[in-house]
C-alpha cells in the first residue's frame, strides 16, 4: 500500500493516538496527523513517532480533513480516527477495491454484513440510518453509512471536487459531491471498534442539525 497515505485528524487524544499509531506501525504506512498548534497534550504524546505533524490554520473535523487531503501526495488517501475505533485490517480490502477494481471512494460501513459498531448509540444508530437514508433518496449515492468517515479515495479527485465545509457537514459533502462528478462510490464492511480514550466529539443534535441544513444546500445548489 505504497501509493495510500492515511489522514488522521486529532483533537484532544494523548491517551489514544499513541496507540493507534504503534498499531498502525506495522503497516509501514504514510502518515499526516492533523493538530491544532493549543493541543500540546496530544502533539507531544506523538513526538517518538515517525509521522508528518501538520497544523491547522482554523479549527474544525472537516478543516482537518480538507487540509489533510492537499498535504497528501500519494495516488490514495485514507481518513482514519485518532481514537482507535477504526481497525487497520480493512485497509487492505479497502486499498484493494479502489486500486483493482477502479473505486473512486471506498466508504467503510457497519451496517453491512459482517460489520457492525461497539460505539453506536440508539441516537447515533437512528440519526445515521436517517441521513444515509436522505443521502440516498435525493443524491442517489448508493451507499449504507454516511456519516462514518472510514473513507479511502482517489486523491486528484478529491481535491477537484472544492470541498469547503469545516464541520462534520464534511462527512456529506464529500459523497454527494463526489457522487455529482459522476465519480464511483462503494461501501466496504467495517467493524467500529469502542474507543480507546478522551471524548466523542460530535453532538448528536447540535451537529446533526448542522448537517441536515449542509444536505438542504447541496439539494438546492
Amino acid at each position: 500500500m505504497e501509493n495510500l497515505t492515511l489522514i488522521i485528524p486529532a483533537k484532544f487524544e494523548k491517551e489514544s493516538l499513541p496507540t493507534v499509531l504503534m498499531e498502525l506501525k506495522k503497516y509501514n504506512l504514510k502518515t499526516i496527523i492533523i493538530l491544532e498548534k493549543t493541543d500540546e497534550e496530544t502533539i507531544n504524546s506523538i513526538q517518538n513517532f515517525n509521522c508528518s505533524i501538520c497544523y491547522q490554520d482554523n479549527v474544525g473535523y472537516g478543516d482537518a480533513l480538507i487540509k489533510g487531503i492537499h498535504k497528501v501526495s500519494t495516488k490514495y488517501f485514507c481518513i482514519f480516527n485518532a481514537d482507535g475505533s477504526f481497525d487497520p485490517s480493512e485497509l487492505m480490502g479497502m486499498y484493494n477495491l479502489a486500486n483493482y477494481r477502479d473505486i473512486d471512494f471506498v466508504f467503510g460501513s457497519r451496517y453491512m454484513k459482517n460489520s457492525g459498531s461497539k460505539d453506536d448509540t440508539v441516537i447515533t444508530f437512528v440519526g445515521n440510518k436517517i441521513f444515509t437514508f436522505l443521502g440516498n433518496l435525493f443524491f442517489s449515492l448508493n451507499i449504507s453509512d454516511i456519516l462514518y468517515t472510514y473513507v479511502l479515495g482517489n486523491t486528484e479527485k478529491a481535491k477537484s471536487l472544492n470541498l469547503i465545509q469545516r464541520d462534520f457537514g464534511f462527512c456529506v459533502e464529500l459523497p454527494i459531491k463526489a457522487n455529482r462528478e459522476k465519480f464511483i462510490l462503494k461501501s466496504f464492511p467495517s467493524y467500529e471498534r469502542p474507543r480507546i480514550g478522551g471524548k466523542k466529539k460530535v453532538n448528536a443534535f447540535k451537529d446533526g442539525f448542522k448537517i441536515l441544513i449542509k444536505m438542504i444546500k447541496l439539494f438546492f445548489s
